[in-house]
């Protein structure tokens, strides 16, 4: 395993990061624990979940995946070996949810950050991050920004940082992130840490892979020159970033197929680039999952990449993707499809 720091801490995290959200839906508990228990022996120490998982959201299913992870701590006594990062749902009226209503209020924050650490059977959380923003915007899927000439938020992240400084001083959480977010508020909060003495973000907690690298436009730059690390999500697309599809196997139980209404990646673009990287990883002696990944590792603005998989051969191969070096001739094959279909899937 490869080890990078957490952006602005001391810590020491895998370059891999285990992603849960499929733990209590598409995965058991047994498996869950399974999934665990796999990738701290292969170094991974650095688990990501949420206050709303599991995914797809269901009231029946909400802080699922959390007791999932706390009854694995109980059971091992592995918390102080694992990295702990978890997120605060936002406002419902822009990603309808179970939870609350409200966005990031003081009461909204007390009542998930304690909700998370019960669930998790822990004191502490390492890494909180704001699952979304509490104002619209353009996230989850959304490529342009409309401005709502109407819009009744006014600027509370100052407030935010100030709530989220005080948990700090408690001990219930040590580091903050984003998540879902866009060059605006990343500056916003940079800006207010660094003039008014608030906490910090380590991380931004957003879509990239082959088929969405919008991160680039405007994000990646302010990752490198203000040292907030990327902490990419789906970098396989939903699975479509894979070789099933493709060959048509073992496609039954797929997100995609499961679940058709999380399909960003179907378009007609998506399809078409993904069996040109497809081709290009065949040619380079690779499957298309580790192409994909190992392209996303190597990003100089990623701190960790987060692998999710619902059978342990997926898993395998996901964490695996870490001694994987794409040559110069490769990232450059990948771009000159790139520059063809640019990001089909925002």
């Amino acid at each position: 395993m490869k080890y990078t720091k957490l952006p602005n801490t001391e810590l020491e995290v895998s370059k891999i990061c285990l992603g849960t959200m499929t733990w209590g839906k598409q995965n058991t508990e047994a498996e869950g624990h399974e999934q665990m228990d796999y990738a701290l022996e292969e170094g991974v120490n650095f688990f990501d979940t949420a206050e709303l998982y599991a995914i797809p959201k269901e009231q029946e299913t909400q802080g699922r995946t959390e007791e999932i992870i706390g009854n694995w701590f109980t059971k091992t006594g592995n918390r102080n070996k694992v990295i702990l990062a978890s997120k605060i749902a936002g406002p419902s009226k822009f990603n309808e949810h179970f939870i609350r209503e409200e966005g990031f209020t003081k009461a909204a924050f007390e009542d998930a950050i304690h909700g998370s650490l019960k669930r998790l059977q822990t004191d502490y959380i390492d890494l909180y991050q704001l699952h979304w923003p509490d104002r619209a915007t353009n996230f989850f899927g959304k490529r342009d920004y409309e401005h709502d000439s109407n819009e009744e938020w006014e600027d509370n992240i100052q407030e935010i940082l100030q709530i989220l400084e005080g948990f700090i001083k408690q001990g219930k959480i040590r580091y903050i992130g984003l998540s879902n977010d866009v060059p605006w508020s990343v500056m916003r909060y940079l800006e207010e840490s660094k003039y008014n003495g608030l906490p910090k973000i380590s991380t931004v907690q957003n879509p990239y892979n082959l088929l969405n690298r919008t991160y680039e436009i405007g994000l990646s730059e302010i990752s490198i020159r203000e040292n907030v690390g990327l902490l990419p999500y789906s970098p396989l697309g939903f699975g479509r970033l894979t070789d099933k599809f493709i060959e048509n196997e073992g496609i039954e139980d797929a997100r995609l197929t499961l679940f058709p209404e999380m399909a960003r990646y179907n378009g007609e673009r998506s399809l078409r680039a993904t069996k040109q990287y497809y081709d290009l990883a065949k040619n380079n002696g690779l499957s298309l999952a580790t192409l994909a990944l190992a392209f996303v590792n190597q990003q100089p603005f990623v701190t960790s990449n987060i692998i999710g998989a619902t059978k342990m051969h997926q898993l395998k191969e996901n964490i695996d993707s870490i001694h994987v070096e794409l040559s110069d001739e490769v990232l450059s094959e990948i771009n000159k499809i790139h520059d063809t279909i640019p990001n089909p899937a925002p």
